[in-house]
């Protein structure tokens, strides 16, 4: 099977992720945060040199404020859960992830606040900015909004996103799942209060674990209470971070991972790493263009391409592919509002996500595979 779908998550890993995740076995077996002896010691040092890495990567002074979750959605959840309080307003965009759609409807539903979607202009950032900006009102807490999109690769004006959010006294939210060890983000040039990272993809670590980045100063309510290992006298979580938003054992072995998949970033570079990715993203475009019965649906922006074969649904497209021998996803990609935006919510799509190990070779068979797809139809 030749993988595609580096979207969803990152494989192969690298071999740096594999040795550092076996070191969990061998090494960091105990539990961190909660023993006074030497192995649990050393697995504490080990998560806290994760934070430190991940804050470093992002431009971060303060690895404290790296909290680990269990995924990007999560991340999500704890942030806008977190904040949001009776009485007030949201703000997302139409490219948003069901991680945030979903969490904002649910708080709608309960009666604890309201909600708008604004529009995304592909193309034109100045117009998304303004749809944001027509939505604001005073009791406006929370803008949210999705770096790259995980459907059409659409990477939207964060940065003036987030001084929109500021200067009016909101929050900001960003959702790097899709851009983070793809793109530089950097907390100095993008002071969002949070960030919701995903691990497992551009970042290389093992799957089921994600990072809530708190930028900002706003107090954050509990989703989980439990075990801390600190102040296990007291009723109620600790104050300070991490610990407050970390009930219960952290994914050790993931975070053993992350470790090497940050030293991957960090020797191969983001700006390698997109640039790479994008060379072979753009090849397929070209490719792809040139079947016909082939739709595309984005030009190149990240390392992402949905497309449609005529007669097909985008699942049924990734299902015969998949029986080629290509792993690709299909349908609607857990992001039915950004395909509402732009026009593809009755049939779906199918998705190549471009990773680092990805060849020009594999890149080849993949559109051989889909001009038989094509014929077949």
């Amino acid at each position: 099977m030749v993988y595609f779908d580096n979207a969803a998550t990152s494989f192969p890993k690298p071999r740096m992720t594999v040795e550092a995740a076996n070191a969990a076995f061998t090494r960091y077996g105990a539990n961190p945060g909660r023993g006074g002896h030497r192995m649990a010691l050393e697995t504490s040092q080990m998560v806290f040199r994760a934070r430190e890495q991940l804050a470093q990567l992002m431009g971060m002074d303060a690895p404290e404020n790296v909290v680990f979750t269990l995924n990007c959605t999560q991340a999500s959840n704890q942030a806008i859960k977190g904040v949001v309080r009776e009485g007030d307003h949201v703000i997302i965009s139409s490219m948003e992830h069901n991680s945030v759609r979903r969490p904002v409807e649910a708080l709608k539903k309960a009666g604890v606040c309201d909600y708008d979607v604004a529009r995304v202009e592909v193309g034109d950032p100045a117009a998304t900015v303004r749809n944001f900006r027509a939505l604001l009102r005073p009791n406006t807490r929370l803008i949210c909004c999705v770096h790259g999109s995980n459907v059409f690769g659409t990477i939207q004006p964060v940065e003036a996103l987030c001084a929109l959010a500021h200067e009016n006294g909101a929050l900001f939210l960003l959702d790097a799942a899709q851009t983070a060890g793809v793109l530089s983000i950097r907390f100095k040039e993008l002071p969002a209060d949070f960030i919701c990272l995903a691990c497992h993809k551009g970042l290389y670590a093992p799957t089921a674990l994600g990072a809530l980045l708190v930028g900002g100063q706003a107090e954050l309510n509990t989703l989980l209470e439990g075990g801390s290992g600190s102040l296990s006298l007291e009723t109620d979580m600790p104050p300070f971070l991490p610990d407050r938003l970390e009930a219960g054992t952290v994914n050790t072995t993931g975070i053993a991972g992350l470790t090497g998949g940050l030293r991957f970033v960090r020797l191969r570079t983001i700006p390698r790493i997109y640039r790479e990715e994008m060379e072979l993203t753009h090849r397929l475009y070209q490719g792809l263009s040139e079947i016909k019965g082939v739709t595309l649906y984005n030009r190149p922006g990240l390392p992402v391409l949905s497309f449609g074969i005529e007669g097909m649904t985008g699942e049924a497209a990734a299902g015969r592919l998949g029986e080629l021998g290509y792993a690709l996803r299909g349908g609607f990609h857990c992001s039915p509002l950004a395909h509402e935006t732009m026009g593809t919510l009755e049939t779906g799509t199918a998705r190549i996500g471009v990773g680092a190990f990805n060849t020009a070779a594999q890149a080849e068979g993949l559109l051989r595979a889909v001009r038989r797809v094509v014929k077949e139809t």
